[in-house]
């Protein structure tokens, strides 16, 4: 029989989920709280921690369109989203519901703390029952097909028998293993190690080369500075996609490495000629994992191939002891990380039918149109 100091006999929590317009959660107790909630997260997501998420709002949304998802367990912070009402679905006219995830956002799954997975989503989709309005379904981007969160999605949809789809998969490189020394080995043919070897020896003799690699915040804003002048010096900024080529942008990468450094998040390495910065990575260190966040390099030096050389010493992030994995946030194919990292990680975009019947079915007929499958789950 169950006695006072048998976990067993603990009530449930009493769970609360609101919808919190973000600006209310821009405050040092809530945003406490929201840190905290980081470091107990089921899964880590760097892109919704405080210090990103906030910064990104700050940036792109001073209106206050997006609003938090904020789940509460007895009162504490237990799970956080960022959700957006869009009128348009990729081009077409269906309203619905989102997550949102901007274009430097590279992961769009919650903050949800362990052991809160299955109530964090069956908290969410009957709230999105109560509040469909216009919206014909949910949309959830960016989202891994593995771990906790997608498995505790999954289990509630088919409990539920709601419809839902996923609407697209893709694969980008990921980097796991426990010999960073060998890895390149493995993964590289012997004529691109010896390629390889040749460019660096080359571009050590037009200079002192160095590879600067920094955990804190000494130097920080020059280091910004350095980071966006080179990134808009190429292509990104000839096509006008790079940081600097909106105020936008920009601040919101000022901040998002000033708010990563002061929690002990980042990571900034830079190869460097003559004291020159010649190539540049940022990367965000969320344990069990890494997230390669922005990369750029000096294009008068593209023989070289000064990326692909610092991505060399990049490896040498998983020798420590927090990060067993880095995901490197780049698109499907991409043509330099695909051909160095071998591992691979799957990311999807998930629809999902709310409301009440009619609402779901005209959702399944919508979901049926998109993907030509019935809208019967979410299964890996």
């Amino acid at each position: 029989m169950p006695t006072d100091a048998d976990p067993r006999s603990a009530p449930e929590p009493r769970l609360s989920l609101t919808l919190r317009a973000w600006k209310q959660c821009d405050r040092p107790d809530r945003v406490a709280a929201w840190d905290a909630l980081a470091q107990w997260a089921s899964e880590p997501n760097p892109f919704y921690e405080s210090w990103y998420l906030l910064a990104s709002l700050r940036a792109l949304d001073p209106g206050g369109a997006v609003a938090l998802i904020v789940l509460e367990a007895d009162g504490q912070l237990a799970g956080l989203m960022p959700v957006k009402r869009e009128a348009r679905y990729y081009g077409y006219a269906l309203p619905h519901w989102r997550n949102w995830a901007h274009a430097n956002c590279f992961l769009g799954m919650p903050l949800v703390a362990r052991g809160f997975e299955r109530s964090f989503w069956r908290e969410m989709l009957a709230w999105a029952d109560r509040n469909a309005g216009r919206a014909l379904f949910l949309h959830l981007a960016h989202l891994p097909v593995t771990g906790p969160l997608h498995e505790a999605l999954a289990a509630e949809l088919a409990a539920s028998g709601r419809p839902a789809a996923t609407v697209l998969r893709e694969e980008r490189a990921m980097l796991v293993t426990q010999t960073p020394a060998t890895y390149l080995d493995s993964s590289l043919s012997t004529k691109k190690r010896k390629e390889l070897r040749r460019q660096h020896r080359r571009l050590a003799e037009q200079g002192e080369l160095a590879t600067e690699r920094c955990h804190d915040a000494a130097g920080l804003e020059s280091w910004i500075a350095e980071f966006l002048r080179i990134e808009q010096s190429g292509w990104k900024g000839r096509q006008g996609s790079a940081l600097a080529s909106t105020a936008d942008t920009a601040q919101l990468f000022a901040q998002a490495l000033q708010g990563a450094a002061s929690r002990g998040r980042l990571e900034r390495l830079c190869l460097r000629l003559d004291g020159r910065p010649i190539a540049m990575l940022a990367s965000f260190v969320a344990p069990p994992g890494a997230f390669s966040y922005k990369t750029a390099f000096d294009e008068d030096f593209a023989r070289y191939s000064p990326g692909v050389l610092l991505q060399r010493e990049n490896i040498a992030l998983l020798q420590r002891d927090a990060v067993s994995w880095i995901d490197s946030c780049a698109a499907e194919d991409h043509p330099m990380i695909d051909h160095i990292w071998r591992e691979r990680r799957a990311i999807a975009r998930h629809s999902i039918g709310i409301g009440g019947p009619l609402r779901r079915a005209a959702f399944a007929a919508i979901a049926r149109r998109e993907t030509g499958r019935p809208a019967r789950g979410i299964g890996a």
